[in-house]
């Protein structure tokens, strides 16, 4: 009895305190009367490219900011966040020998869950910012209210995200010769760029030898464009109720806000509102993996999430810490195993591994990002399973909000440009490094 409603009966985590309701049934009006954002068949061929993750003959790059804001949103910024992408696609390309399906977290990334609904400073309680979507960021009574008119907002700036994404992964922008040469800039200038500089070669030679074999690499599309799809979690439930289409060829229901939408954490419970809804769309989804997870409420998303076993339609994203990875993550992908899910695991090293600095910042280690992938590829070589992909929170700017890398931003570093709205993000030269690193891990 499934409809894009039917959530409402449910409890839904994490959803803010709207002071006027009839505001916000307006928004949502309002937000149904749109076009989509993206489309069924899009979506459709995005899960068919990740059912080719999951048996191994693709890999998941998935990225992008941690909270999307009115603020940063501009053509460069667009342009810088798809650049690391594409770089980091690239290394992982050749790393892998295999095609990379790419899934940026953006064009509807603007709410963010929080562990505890409000904040206080200096002895003044307010509402937690949730992210763009709901609220402001500046910590006065006015700008943390949650405004419904922001919901439009963010559609519009979604819309307008995809839009300049179409016009550069398709005019030239994404030009192999030219991401690559991009690369080998970043290798001369890196402090560890002599680690990095035969790979770098070896494509060098690659694109040499097709060109020797007549291959038109600076004109041929499969050289010239990419394919590129959107992602976000599906926090805010009216926004993704308003924007949830019967597809005309199918008769199924689409969530067309994104190509792929993902449940998290905390709004993981296979009775709530969250997973509720995600069943009954079309689009891939996944789903985040904590480390108080077991086998079992796994399994359970499983069956709730992806009933029919279809191959590419559920993604687990696992996300331990560096610390537990080692401990908690065999035996979740042993019980997936040996259920017999077809699943695409990906690995977001972020979330598990953020602390406070001594300074006061919110940041992780570069080092502790690296550790859990390596803990993540070990354990599916071991047990047997495909390591899918990954799913990263970064940049393409050079922020200073990450300790490490071979920057070695430390502590006293982080004030100097430290930017995000709501949790560190890797800078565009720690992306690439780490790109670098898991290609060599995925060679080995």
């Amino acid at each position: 009895m499934w409809t894009p409603t039917s959530w409402r009966q449910l409890p839904a985590a994490q959803q803010p305190e709207w002071p006027d309701e009839d505001r916000l049934e307006e928004a949502i009006a309002e937000l149904s009367r749109q076009p989509p954002l993206v489309f069924a068949g899009e979506a459709r061929a995005l899960r068919g490219k990740l059912a080719l993750v999951g048996s191994g003959d693709a890999f998941l790059l998935q990225g992008g900011d941690c909270a999307e804001t009115f603020a940063a949103f501009s053509a460069d910024a667009i342009r810088d966040k798809l650049k690391i992408l594409l770089q980091m696609a690239v290394v992982l390309t050749y790393g892998a020998q295999l095609p990379v399906v790419k899934v940026g977290r953006i064009a509807g990334q603007a709410a963010k869950p929080r562990s505890k609904p409000t904040e206080t400073v200096d002895g003044v309680t307010l509402p937690a910012y949730r992210g763009d979507a709901v609220n402001g960021l500046d910590f006065t009574a006015e700008a943390r209210e949650p405004d419904p008119s922001r919901l439009v907002r963010t559609y519009h700036q979604s819309a307008s995200t995809l839009n300049l994404l179409r016009a550069f992964t398709r005019g030239g922008f994404a030009d192999l010769e030219r991401v690559h040469e991009w690369n080998r800039e970043f290798v001369v200038e890196s402090p560890q760029g002599q680690r990095y500089e035969s790979m770098a070669a070896e494509i060098t030679r690659a694109l040499a030898f097709l060109r020797a074999c007549g291959v038109d690499v600076s004109n041929d599309p499969t050289f010239h464009t990419v394919d590129f799809w959107t992602s976000h979690e599906a926090l805010l439930l009216g926004y993704e109720e308003a924007l949830t289409r019967r597809d005309s060829l199918t008769g199924d229901w689409y969530d067309c806000s994104a190509h792929m939408l993902w449940a998290g954490e905390r709004t993981r419970d296979p009775d709530g509102a969250h997973v509720h809804f995600l069943s009954g769309v079309g689009n891939p989804v996944g789903v985040k993996i904590g480390p108080d997870a077991t086998p079992d409420d796994v399994a359970e998303l499983a069956k709730r999430l992806n009933p029919d076993a279809v191959p590419g339609r559920l993604t687990l994203i696992t996300r331990m810490g560096a610390a537990n990875a080692e401990e908690r993550l065999p035996e979740i992908v042993r019980g997936v195993r040996d259920l017999g899910l077809p699943v695409v695991w990906s690995c977001d090293p972020m979330h598990g591994n953020t602390f406070t600095s001594e300074g006061g910042y919110k940041t992780r280690r570069f080092a502790d990002v690296l550790a859990e992938i390596r803990t993540f590829f070990a354990v599916h070589h071991q047990e047997g399973t495909v390591p899918g992909g990954v799913h990263m929170e970064l940049t393409g700017e050079d922020v200073t909000e990450c300790l490490g890398g071979a920057q070695e931003i430390v502590d006293a570093n982080l004030a100097t440009r430290y930017e995000t709205a709501c949790d560190p993000r890797l800078n565009n030269r720690q992306a690439l490094e780490l790109a670098f690193q898991m290609a060599e891990m995925l060679r080995e």
